[in-house]
């Protein structure tokens, strides 16, 4: 009976079962690893989907650091306003109300003008040549961290901006 039960095993038979892990011929195609044209074809689709994802991410990234040195710009008038109604006047630099040295989202530093200092002549100016507030200026010089005078011009587009004496505080262009 246990003769019944075996059978004579094929050379096919014999080779499969003598077959170990490191065999070659277990992959689909024959060998192991990729071929050139899959690692192209691979790299190619990565490719396209981070430059369609990129412009997306960065415009967020911008958004959020516009919005944080909004909520700067505002905090900062908020701590102004403390000594103007005390005292009567405004301080002269942002020190002296703990602001000192901060950076705004671009690593450059908030611009404080105070007028009763003299700091008339630098007052920013918007489309009108009309100066945008009546005793201070508090600006964030934005992305390029370059800014002029006037709000039209190209280098202050992406200012962060207090305008009409604290009324507004936003991205210049849009003011």
């Amino acid at each position: 009976m246990l003769r019944l039960l075996r059978t004579k095993r094929s050379p096919a038979t014999t080779r499969r079962s003598q077959r170990t892990s490191t065999d070659t011929s277990l992959s689909p195609f024959g060998q192991l690893g990729w071929t050139l044209v899959e690692m192209i074809l691979a790299l190619a689709i990565l490719g396209t989907l981070l430059a369609i994802v990129r412009p997306s991410i960065h415009q967020y990234v911008e958004k959020a650091r516009v919005a944080k040195a909004i909520a700067d710009v505002q905090a900062m008038q908020s701590d102004l306003a403390g000594p103007e109604l005390l005292d009567g006047q405004l301080p002269a630099t942002l020190d002296e109300i703990g602001w000192g040295g901060l950076l705004d989202p671009w690593g450059n530093p908030y611009e404080y003008l105070n007028y009763e200092l003299g700091d008339e002549n630098l007052q920013r100016k918007d489309r009108f040549l009309k100066p945008i507030n009546s005793s201070y200026d508090l600006y964030s010089r934005g992305e390029d961290g370059e800014t002029q005078k006037q709000l039209t011009a190209p280098a202050s587009m992406d200012d962060i901006i207090r305008a009409n004496d604290g009324a507004y505080v936003g991205l210049s262009s849009k003011f």
